[in-house]
Formats: C-alpha cells, sequence, structure tokens
C-alpha cells in the first residue's frame, strides 16, 4: 500500500487495487481510520485532533487525491503528497 504522506505521526495511503467511494486510509498510534476525498471519516477510529488534520490536509489537496485515485484505478504509481506543515 503506498504512503502518500506522513506528517505529525499521521500516515496517509491508498490502496492501488481498492472499492469505491473514492477514499484513503490514514494511521495514527494504532488508530486507523478510512476517509473520503474531502477529509470526511468514513469508518474507524481516530482521535479528533488528527481528524482535523487530516481534513485540512485533505482540503489543501483534494485534487491531488483525486488524480491518485484515479492512478490507482488504472493501476499506475501512485505520486507523494506533500506533508501538512
Amino acid at each position: 500500500m503506498p504512503t502518500l504522506s506522513m506528517f505529525f505521526g499521521i500516515i496517509i495511503r491508498m490502496f492501488a487495487d481498492d472499492h469505491n467511494p473514492p477514499h484513503f486510509h490514514a494511521s495514527y498510534q494504532g488508530s486507523n481510520a478510512t476517509f473520503d476525498l474531502n477529509g470526511n471519516l468514513l469508518e474507524g477510529e481516530m482521535p479528533i485532533k488528527q481528524q482535523k488534520l487530516i481534513g485540512a490536509w485533505a482540503e489543501i489537496h483534494h485534487d491531488e487525491l483525486v488524480a491518485n485515485w484515479e492512478l490507482a484505478a488504472t493501476k499506475e504509481a501512485l505520486f507523494k503528497i506533500s506533508p501538512l506543515k
């Protein structure tokens, strides 16, 4: 599972063979969750502070997340996305 970005201890990944709806996975200190490309929690658990950071990151990088999802759908290599600073 390719790592797209890492920031503040959060690791963002996207599976190349995942299913719809478009989403990404985030992990932080044993918490794992799935978010839509707008940064909304779909399932799993994530501390509120990290949810807000992930949501802000997803908002800033929405177009890049969509582009990576399209690459994943065609089984092409995904590209890294800048971390939240």
